[in-house]
């Protein structure tokens, strides 16, 4: 299990932002700050504060990043969040100084539910955990579900009892634990399933009653980033990232890279490292980050969204990118994935 998942991708960045600065004479460091979970965050932001650092990189979870953004010494600062991946920080519970490179819930179900449209599997199943953020990815998908005129045709759940029977089992009591959950089921195309505490989605695959393919968290997997992706110089970064950190990039790893060098791009653009300077041109029109993916990345005005294309890959190999051809939109195509404007309650940068 990678100890620096985040902090890997933002160092590979600040290398990436001192190539370019050297020519331009500026100098960018990164402050790496560690705070336990339930640990003095409110201290930890002021001692940035203290130092002058007002360009915050946050790898933490959603309550944790309202914490640090609503520190009276974190109101004039940029705070990028890396990790957060929950729609209300996009909808309701936004931030005016709070940008978003990891993408939400809703993007990634989206992402899922375009290219299931694609391959006209519209019947699905619904297979969730208990916990809180199964439950929200949950949420995600029938959103996406109704968005898309998929139909969830039944809904199961599977509740995890630490060192029950049918939990702490060998491989031949797990087969028959799956196949028994998924048995009676109305005619379905596909299986989605809602794990992300990772406790028993992984098991799903090839066990199933029935002969279908199984997406969501497990399976096929909507993702920022993923191993596999070597199109538009992918393995560039694939490889000076695993030179520099020993293993893959994950998903956090790139998001903390975008971050990093969005301010990297917004420093060499305005020749400036005020907060305010920063904050004005990310979401401006002027602003585009080459990031590995095809197609320039900006942030959305009303919640400071980053919008990117989703990578859509099995463990191995990546399957397909969304959004997928035809899915249109009256401003980008990367629009239909996530909320939009209309359907988000924050209104961050208004229009002029």
């Amino acid at each position: 299990v990678a100890k620096d998942k985040g902090l890997a991708g933002a160092r590979l960045a600040i290398v990436d932002n001192q190539t370019t600065g050297r020519f331009l004479g500026q100098d960018f460091k990164l402050d790496e700050t560690v705070v336990p979970a339930g640990g003095d965050l409110a201290g930890a932001g002021a001692a940035l504060a203290g130092k002058g650092i007002k360009l915050v990189v946050a790898d933490l979870p959603a309550d944790r990043l309202l914490q640090l953004a609503d520190l009276p010494e974190m109101k004039d600062a940029v705070i990028l969040n890396a990790r957060a991946e929950d729609d209300r920080l996009r909808v309701s519970d936004c931030r005016a100084n709070v940008f978003h490179t990891i993408p939400n819930r809703a993007m990634k179900a989206d992402a899922l539910a375009q290219y299931l449209a694609f391959k006209r599997w519209t019947r699905w199943v619904l297979v969730s955990g208990t916990l809180d953020d199964d439950k929200a990815f949950a949420d995600a998908i029938r959103r996406a579900a109704k968005r898309y005129g998929a139909q969830i045709v039944e809904e199961r759940g599977y509740e995890f009892k630490a060192g029950s029977r049918r939990s702490d089992t060998g491989e031949q009591q797990v087969q028959r634990q799956m196949t028994q959950l998924t048995q009676r089921l109305p005619d379905y195309d596909v299986l989605v399933v809602a794990d992300e505490s990772e406790v028993f989605g992984e098991y799903l695959p090839y066990r199933t009653w029935d002969a279908r393919p199984v997406a969501g968290t497990q399976g096929l997997v909507p993702t920022a980033w993923h191993r596999s992706q070597e199109q538009w110089g992918g393995t560039q970064i694939q490889r000076r990232f695993q030179k520099a950190s020993g293993r893959w990039m994950l998903e956090r790893d790139y998001a903390a890279w975008a971050a990093v060098r969005a301010v990297g791009e917004a420093v060499t653009r305005t020749g400036s490292g005020d907060p305010a300077a920063i904050r004005s041109y990310l979401v401006s029109p002027d602003f585009q980050l080459g990031a590995f993916k095809g197609v320039p990345l900006t942030f959305r005005s009303w919640d400071q969204q980053l919008r990117q294309p989703m990578l859509l890959a099995s463990p191995l190999m990546l399957v397909s990118v969304s959004p997928q051809d035809g899915f249109l939109h009256q401003r980008t195509p990367l629009d239909t994935l996530g909320y939009d404007e209309p359907e988000s309650s924050c209104r961050l940068n208004p229009d002029p």
